[in-house]
């Protein structure tokens, strides 16, 4: 099969179950964002020196296929995709996030005020996928204030990533001294 089907050159594209929305449905916006992040943490992985970033972030990534997929499926469509196997955004999940963001913290990593990216290019990195980040958590938001998120958690949980990657770029920022 090509990845070239062309059902898209009108514009729309399809969700789980065959359902066809216009590309820039909010829904579609949302997913593409967390796809964004997941390719800018793709990039932070990519350029990191250090195994604890390197690790950190492939922990992460399978978590964002995780959250792309339930986005990618309509509200009315969710009760299905769970029956047929695919994974849930959940509490767990963000749970390890939490843990993530207290190991980086006890290992004293200093800061003043606010950070200015930039001061390292790998710490840059992981702030552009912290502002991505941000963006798909702001999308997200729009889909819960429009009734088209069944599940909180999804919010939580980029809440959550976007912390723990302002302190992840904090802490390779730490390592230059």
């Amino acid at each position: 099969m090509s990845i070239v089907t062309k059902t898209g050159d009108r514009g729309t594209t399809g969700l789980m179950y065959n359902r066809r929305v216009s590309k820039c449905h909010p829904r579609v916006e949302a997913y593409g964002c967390v796809d964004e992040l997941n390719a800018s943490l793709g990039l932070a992985r990519a350029a990191a020196v250090h195994d604890f970033v390197r690790e950190s972030v492939a922990a992460i990534q399978p978590d964002l296929v995780i959250l792309m997929g339930e986005l990618a499926t309509a509200v009315e469509d969710l009760p299905r995709y769970v029956k047929d196997g695919f994974s849930l955004v959940t509490p767990a999940l963000t749970a390890r996030l939490d843990h993530f963001a207290t190991e980086i913290e006890a290992q004293k990593i200093t800061f003043k005020g606010w950070a200015t990216p930039g001061a390292d290019p790998r710490s840059a990195t992981l702030d552009v996928a912290r502002t991505v980040c941000r963006r798909a958590e702001r999308r997200v938001c729009h889909l819960q204030e429009t009734d088209q998120l069944q599940n909180a958690e999804v919010i939580i949980y980029l809440n959550r990533l976007a912390d723990v990657l302002w302190l992840l770029a904090r802490w390779v920022e730490s390592q230059k001294a």
